[in-house]
């Protein structure tokens, strides 16, 4: 049998393709790059609480509105004072991208800040700034979307502005690799991922988001 898998030129070019397939995803995969397993640059404490949903009255409308929020806290203990600004992303399952704090009314903020019951929460754009090294210098600030879909399932979101860590793009010939914008640049970024059990708008509970395990990434 092993013979005429060795003889046939069908067999042959089989194997050959399946090689060039797995070699080609081992060199894409090396092309992409991925957060140093150890610290390389500054580092910040951030702690998070799950995403909570929750539907606001007026806000600007004369309908209901739902949000998700994410609250976080912010230490630094990484040596030098450091400038701090905040960025998240919630991505959905299509793909689609949804920035953190955008065109959000502030009677949102208002109602999540009572609801939360903290007076030292802040949103992000207050949260900017320069940030000191200790406990007591922790900053205490929360996130929000407006919901992109009441069907939301599973979702990530990507906590910006926690590393130094970065890196620039290149191509094979060790040339910069630019967009638009101007060269990449690759940041490490903490991936936060959920996922919703059963219930629908209205009807999600805290205790049906689940938590999947969280990662550094590159992007």
């Amino acid at each position: 049998m092993r013979d005429v898998i060795r003889s046939s030129p069908f067999a042959c070019l089989v194997l050959a393709a399946l090689l060039l397939a797995n070699f080609a995803l081992v060199a894409q995969a090396k092309k992409f790059p991925e957060p140093s397993p150890f610290p390389i640059s500054w580092e910040l404490d951030f702690k998070h609480s799950a995403p909570r949903r929750i539907i606001v009255d007026g806000a600007g409308s004369s309908t209901p509105n739902a949000y998700w929020y994410m609250t976080y806290t912010v230490t630094h203990h990484s040596g030098a004072e450091r400038t701090f600004f905040p960025m998240f992303e919630l991505v959905a399952a299509d793909g689609k991208a949804y920035k953190g704090d955008f065109l959000i009314p502030d009677e949102v903020f208002n109602v999540i800040k009572q609801k939360e019951k903290n007076q030292l929460l802040e949103k992000a754009e207050k949260l900017g700034g320069e940030l000191r090294q200790g406990e007591d210098q922790a900053k205490d600030g929360v996130v929000i979307w407006k919901e992109p879909s009441s069907s939301l399932r599973t979702f990530n979101i990507y906590a910006y502005g926690m590393s130094g860590e970065h890196v620039l793009m290149k191509d094979d010939d060790g040339k910069p690799i630019t967009d638009k914008d101007g060269p990449i640049i690759l940041r490490k970024t903490l991936e936060l991922t959920y996922s919703i059990r059963g219930g629908t708008g209205a009807y999600v509970e805290p205790n049906q988001i689940e938590t999947k395990p969280e990662r550094w990434v590159m992007r």
